[in-house]
């Protein structure tokens, strides 16, 4: 099935639609009438399959692949490989589809129809590259879909994005797909060819992440977005594979597609299930998100906190040589609060000179956990502090040393019930060539699920900037909600302007206001470019937040547009608290959470089932999640829209008779 569009505008204005929204009903893509596999024809070098929404045709001779929809239109969905792949070798078709060779490479091809989409795979016999699919290139695409953070939706004619990285755009810049993408996908929408809006678009999803990226370039003013993958023995990355989904050209089409590619598959997990195994973790609903310090890690602090009248939160804490003490954790819990310590087992450091608790390790741990280079020198670690530890080396060490669960479980003795792994679900992953823990990325990444996998068992998991492949193991999430551009990573360098690391108890770099450069500020927070991308693929499965040095109030120019952003997708805002800031901004973060709060509660275990913008400038979004359960608008522009003020969001409950109505630039608490 194709997704098909509501016409649905804002209240009291004509119906102007001018992107589709997405109607995610529960039989999603591939599910009804498309789950059997089905056959093609081949006529010379052409492969037609038939897909969801019509049919696609492959070229056996470069890999070109395009598009005949059940509207009528063609739609050039990749060019051939970019390069060329040489002379191919004899097309055998198969059950639902065809294979062949590309001797010159390697290569081995299979192009199939499978649960609606178009899949392809490749398998090289040798250390090869290949730079496919060539997308962007039909005339008629309008927009590109991208996963950096919680996802952007970019005009491909657009001039701020057609620019160099270092004026904040994205060409010439290439991204790991598996790891500096929040999900393995990529989409653009194709308008009409003289640039209308909507009705068609392509969803590409790359379940082979790893070794592959996607890069962008600017091409007659138009952005392309051209994959690429390394076949590689040693790395374990011989395969490649690519489906191509036909959709309405919504923006957050590709991610819909990508949640049912999950289902499907059994690898979307439940926060629903997630509660019923653990209920601590029902407190996330409702809760916004706090690292606290100095007194808002004390009981007084927290009760503080409880008579303001925030009913929900989670506090988290670093490891310094303060961390909240068990007075302070059981005030936490009394108030229905979750409560959970900051640690990573990714960095090692000389028990003598280490700057951090959790860089210490008992016995030989450090050095010999260390990643190694095939050369066998370390991998430095994270700050050029000490090195980065090997996820195998300590699995195959747990059965007998239980360095892990030592850890876990004197980092909990004061009683906490949830817990914040750094880095463990992020895309950086590592080979090992270190002598008896030898891995490739993928082996990382399935030793840092199986740990993940324990912890979660018994405490409320959440780790930084998770990718989809955690989903399953955490119930919430710091960091994917942030589309980092690189010029974020300059800035938090430059300590004078960011703050560093003093005072200890109110640490610059996380409670100092920053103002964020022009480029940077359009790049990461103009709503014109944000499509909820991640929260459509996991909504109901992972909570997800924005990075944790990015607190609420670091960003001054950014609050009004962070906090409609919070609300219209449902997720948490992120603070960071000491005593000071907590007697000055706790009645604003009261009256936020207090109009939050009953909104997650109904909604934060639900499917977002609807995304699209009211207005030509993109200024008024809607959102709607479960079966209408919880619909919400915000007006980012300046103006009144249908009522609804500039800056301000309506949010209305199904069994609400009126919506309830947020302006986040006039709380004061």
């Amino acid at each position: 099935m194709i997704f098909n569009p509501h016409k649905t505008a804002v209240p009291g204005r004509p119906t102007r639609v001018l992107a589709a929204s997405l109607a995610l009903a529960a039989t999603t893509l591939g599910v009804v009438g498309c789950d059997r596999a089905a056959a093609g024809t081949l006529e010379g070098s052409r492969l037609q399959l038939p897909v969801s929404g019509g049919t696609v045709a492959v070229d056996t001779s470069s890999l070109a692949v395009t598009a005949h929809t059940g509207a009528g239109r063609q739609l050039v969905l990749s060019e051939g490989a970019a390069g060329g792949l040489g002379k191919p070798g004899p097309v055998t078709q198969t059950a639902d589809g065809a294979r062949w060779s590309y001797p010159d490479k390697g290569l081995q091809v299979t192009a199939s129809s499978q649960g609606g989409r178009l899949r392809i795979k490749l398998r090289s016999d040798r250390d090869e590259s290949v730079k496919w699919p060539v997308t962007g290139t039909d005339r008629a695409a309008s927009s590109v879909q991208v996963p950096r953070g919680e996802g952007l939706d970019i005009p491909v004619r657009d001039a701020f994005w057609n620019r160099d990285t270092e004026k904040g755009g994205l060409a010439g810049s290439s991204m790991e797909v598996g790891g500096e993408l929040a999900l393995p996908l990529w989409g653009y929408s194709m308008g009409t060819a003289g640039g209308k809006g909507g009705g068609s678009g392509v969803s590409y999803l790359t379940p082979t992440d790893l070794g592959t990226s996607l890069g962008f370039a600017s091409a007659g003013g138009r952005l392309r977005a051209t994959a690429a993958h390394d076949f590689n023995a040693g790395e374990g990355t011989r395969d490649y594979e690519v489906s191509f989904a036909l959709t309405d050209g919504n923006p957050v089409a590709p991610a819909a597609d990508y949640r049912s590619y999950l289902s499907q598959r059994g690898q979307l997990g439940s926060l629903r299930e997630k509660i019923e195994q653990n209920p601590a973790a029902e407190k996330l609903l409702g809760a916004f998100h706090a690292y606290v310090w100095g007194d808002a890690r004390t009981a007084s602090g927290v009760d503080k906190l409880k008579k303001l009248g925030v009913d929900r939160m989670w506090l988290g804490y670093d490891s310094g040589p303060g961390p909240m003490k068990a007075p302070a954790v059981r005030a936490a819990k009394k108030a229905g609060y979750l409560v959970g310590p900051y640690d990573t087992f990714a960095n090692g450091q000389d028990p003598k000179t280490a700057d951090s608790p959790t860089s210490v390790w008992p016995d030989r741990v450090y050095p010999d956990f260390c990643v190694r280079k095939a050369d066998g020198t370390p991998v430095t670690g994270f700050g050029n502090r000490g090195c980065y530890l090997s996820s195998r080396a300590f699995e195959k060490a747990e059965p007998t040393k239980h360095y892990l669960a030592d850890r876990t479980r004197s980092m909990v003795a004061n009683g906490a019930d949830s817990y914040f792994l750094d880095v463990d679900a992020t895309g950086e992953l590592f080979r090992d060539h270190g002598k008896g823990h030898e891995m490739t990325k993928a082996g990382d990444r399935r030793a840092r699920l199986a740990r993940m996998k324990r912890l979660s068992k018994n405490l409320v998991l959440g780790s930084e900037s998770a990718q989809w492949w955690a989903n399953k193991v955490l119930a919430y999430n710091h960091g994917s909600g942030t589309p980092v551009a690189d010029g974020l990573w300059k800035l938090e360098r430059d300590r004078k302007t960011w703050g560093g690391y003093l005072p200890a108890k109110a640490p610059g770099a996380f409670f100092k206001p920053v103002e964020l450069p022009r480029e940077l500020a359009t790049a990461m927070y103009d709503p014109t470019y944000r499509v909820p991308l991640y929260e459509t693929a996991l909504h109901s499965s992972v909570v997800n937040a924005e990075r944790w040095e990015l607190s609420y109030d670091k960003l001054p120019a950014q609050k009004t547009t962070r906090a409609l952003l919070a609300m219209l997708n449902n997720t948490p805002l992120n603070y960071v608290l000491d005593g000071p800031t907590l007697e000055k901004n706790g009645p604003e973060l009261a009256a936020l959470q207090k109009f939050f709060s009953p909104l997650h509660r109904a909604a934060g275990t639900e499917r977002m089932t609807s995304f699209r913008w009211l207005t030509g400038d993109r200024s008024v979004q809607r959102t709607v999640f479960g079966d209408g359960k919880l619909t919400v608008t915000a007006n980012f522009g300046s103006k009144a829209q249908g009522g609804l003020p500039g800056g301000c969001v309506d949010a209305k409950l199904a069994t609400d008779q009126q919506p309830r109505r947020l302006c986040p630039a006039r709380v004061t608490g």
